[in-house]
């Protein structure tokens, strides 16, 4: 499964170019969290995925969701393909540009967000600062967790969710602190006065964290 993206690429590319991978959430597309270019860092090579599967009102998902059932909320089979079209098409960009001593970054929204969550503690090694936005860490796609902090102590992790988000709780949200905690990874954990949504103070937050990332 190839995936369709939209690149922002710096003035120059070495091989310590950083480089961010975007995931959008359910019903969104690619130009979404693109919109964040503008006051990322100027020399990050940015890359916004669009995902693999139509939703029934316009807009792409990674996986389907059965919002009628707790219990089968994610589809997984779906969301374990996405995350290897994802796994493969980053490291195919990571090959194309040369960006052998590059960090690598994440930033997802909602159901993009809950990819995040799996990539980053499935191969830690590949990553290094992870945006988690409006979404939750999915036991069904963390299976295969890696559990040995020395593995996980470089990672970074900015979580923020809306503490009125009608689509994903704030309950589920905060899941991620006590994961997070009990793994002994580095993380920021903040919630907003806002719904399912990124309100100004979170979008400042973000480019913060982003900013001291460089």
């Amino acid at each position: 499964m190839n995936l369709d993206y939209i690149i922002r690429e710096p003035k120059n590319i070495t091989s310590k170019t950083p480089v961010l991978f975007m995931l959008h959430g359910y019903g969104s597309n690619e130009q979404d969290l693109f919109s964040f270019r503008e006051t990322l860092p100027s020399d990050w090579l940015i890359i916004s995925y669009r995902a693999p599967r139509d939703t029934q009102f316009e807009g792409y998902s990674w996986y389907d969701i059965d919002f009628s059932n707790p219990e089968n909320f994610v589809d997984v089979p779906q969301a374990k393909e996405s995350l290897q079209a994802i796994l493969e098409s980053i490291l195919s960009v990571i090959n194309h540009y040369g960006l052998t001593e590059s960090p690598v970054h994440l930033c997802g929204f909602s159901q993009g967000g809950i990819l995040c969550y799996a990539l980053a503690l499935t191969h830690p090694e590949m990553f290094s600062n992870v945006a988690c936005l409006s979404c939750y860490p999915e036991e069904k796609l963390l299976v295969n967790t890696v559990k040995e902090k020395k593995k996980l102590e470089h990672l970074r992790f900015f979580v923020s969710h809306g503490t009125d988000d009608a689509v994903i709780p704030l309950e589920w949200g905060r899941k991620a602190a006590d994961l997070l905690y009990d793994l002994g990874c580095y993380f920021t954990f903040r919630e907003y006065m806002s719904g399912h949504g990124v309100n100004q103070k979170n979008y400042l937050d973000l480019m913060d964290f982003f900013s001291k990332q460089n």
